[in-house]
């Protein structure tokens, strides 16, 4: 295999930075194990300074950026124009699959299964309940569970980011009470399904990057029939956006009624030790640095 100089992007400006930074440290020695020479670039609006560190263009960026302008088009945007290949989804593919409502739009059209749910605006919901509760809030573009709430009591005030403008449209969804579902996917094939346990709460920010926060249970301990449906529902979601290299969905699925609810695609998964596509790779035998150079040798331009 030829080595190559790799230039691995982290950090960002979004809400999920740190993240990035983790990730990013992850890959980079990986890369380097891996006999590659890699350099670190800590990404920020600057686009000079970017397009500076980037001459010589490298033969791969490794995009290990989080959130937005990491995994929603905007850096695989900047990348195509340079002619530099990347890892990971297209800009398309990339900007719909941060965007819930959108990939939503897709995901039902072709009758995969989603929670019912509308969009309003933050003055909107300053008025009152939008929904029966249970339900959920949730940004429209963000990740790692960054703005979410989940509303239990009409007798409450209806929770939301005090930073959020009166202008900002969000997301009110149906809460499924359920088990949480991760399905990893990698190239034409869904590598696994893993089930998240929160010891409290739900599985947000803390408990997704803080150790012993939740359980993983890998492989998910679903029937088999239902186990192979949450494959069939994440490959399709991969799918259906033409997603490249690797993806993960995240699912909730009533026991009760047997039925999956997919909430989201993630075009650009996590890479930090407790991420869940390297533990669902690990188990299909895969280990960490194989699977960051799979990721580099389906590197590439998409235009």
């Amino acid at each position: 295999m030829s080595k190559k100089n790799i230039a691995v992007l982290m950090g960002g400006w979004s809400s999920e930075r740190g993240v990035s930074l983790v990730s990013g440290k992850g890959i980079a020695q990986a890369l380097r194990e891996n006999g590659h020479t890699v350099q670190e670039i800590d990404v920020t609006r600057d686009i000079n300074k970017l397009i500076a560190d980037l001459s010589p263009a490298p033969d791969v960026a490794f995009i290990a950026l989080h959130g937005t302008g990491g995994e929603d088009g905007v850096m695989q945007g900047v990348l195509e124009t340079m002619s530099i290949p990347y890892t990971h989804s297209n800009v398309t593919a990339s900007a719909i699959g941060m965007n819930k409502v959108l990939s939503r739009k897709l995901f039902k059209h072709i009758g995969l299964p989603v929670p019912p749910s509308k969009v309003i605006t933050v003055a909107a919901l300053k008025q009152g309940h939008p929904m029966d509760i249970p339900y959920v809030i949730k940004p429209i573009a963000d990740g790692s569970s960054r703005g979410v709430y989940i509303v239990r009591n009409l007798s409450e005030p209806v929770p939301f980011d005090s930073n959020w403008e009166d202008s900002k449209k969000v997301l009110i969804e149906e809460f499924i009470d359920g088990r949480e579902i991760q399905v990893g996917v990698m190239g034409d094939k869904a590598l696994g399904a893993i089930e998240i346990c929160p010891l409290e709460g739900f599985y947000d920010y803390e408990a997704k990057y803080t150790d012993g926060k939740a359980l993983h249970k890998m492989p998910a301990p679903l029937h088999e029939e239902a186990y192979q449906r949450a494959l069939e529902i994440g490959l399709k979601a991969h799918q259906v956006l033409e997603c490249s290299g690797v993806s993960r969905s995240d699912l909730m699925y009533d026991e009760t009624k047997d039925q999956f609810y997919l909430l989201e695609i993630n075009t650009h998964p996590g890479m930090t030790p407790l991420s869940l596509l390297p533990e669902i790779a690990a188990h299909a035998g895969i280990n960490y640095n194989e699977l960051v150079e799979w990721m580099v040798r389906n590197a590439q331009c998409h235009q």
